[in-house]
């Protein structure tokens, strides 16, 4: 996670995203991953981050297969 001085970062672009007080009312995707066993190279690591949506947009558009889109019908 790119998260300091109050401030959450975008991993990919470095920008800052938004002030973590108002992170709840900020679209940005966050990724935590812990590796267990039997991964290459990762055994043991935690790797978070932050990814703001031009990045995430961006990013999606290198994928073979696309995510799986699902319209909400109710937001919380």
């Amino acid at each position: 996670m790119s998260r300091n001085n109050g401030m959450i970062y975008c991993n990919r672009c470095g920008r800052i995203i938004c002030a973590e007080e108002v992170k709840d009312k900020t679209s940005f995707l966050s990724i935590r991953k812990e590796w267990g066993y039997f991964s290459d190279k990762k055994d043991g690591m935690i790797h978070s981050m932050d990814i703001c949506e031009m990045c995430y947009e961006s990013l999606v558009e290198t994928f073979a297969i696309p995510p799986e889109e699902k319209k909400m019908t109710e937001f919380v």
